[in-house]
């Protein structure tokens, strides 16, 4: 199951997680949006152990969204240690972002 992601616990969550992290920035109403939840939801259960994933509904929570420059959506950030590693914007199929995960574990 993916992580729900917010303003308040980013930086906990993501930022001093011990295992890469990838984080999806949604919205409700964002069609490709929704074409990339159910990928997200199955690497979420792939990589269970492994990896954080989860996601972040940019209209909730627009500070974490505005300070990592997230104008298009879905924007995946990937992130090590803390920082980002890669970027994936616009929905893409499951094995390119399984690879960039794959990459940074």
């Amino acid at each position: 199951m993916a992580l729900e992601f917010t303003d308040s616990n980013f930086d906990e969550v993501v930022l001093k997680s011990d295992k890469p992290v990838l984080v999806d920035f949604w919205a409700e109403w964002c069609g490709p949006c929704r074409m990339v939840a159910p990928i997200v939801a199955d690497l979420a259960n792939e990589y269970e152990g492994r990896a954080v994933i989860g996601k972040m509904d940019v209209d909730n929570n627009p500070q974490t969204a505005a300070k990592f420059g997230i104008r298009n959506i879905p924007t995946i950030l990937f992130f090590k240690n803390g920082e980002i590693v890669d970027k994936q914007v616009g929905a893409v199929p499951k094995t390119i972002l399984a690879s960039k995960l794959d990459a940074i574990i």
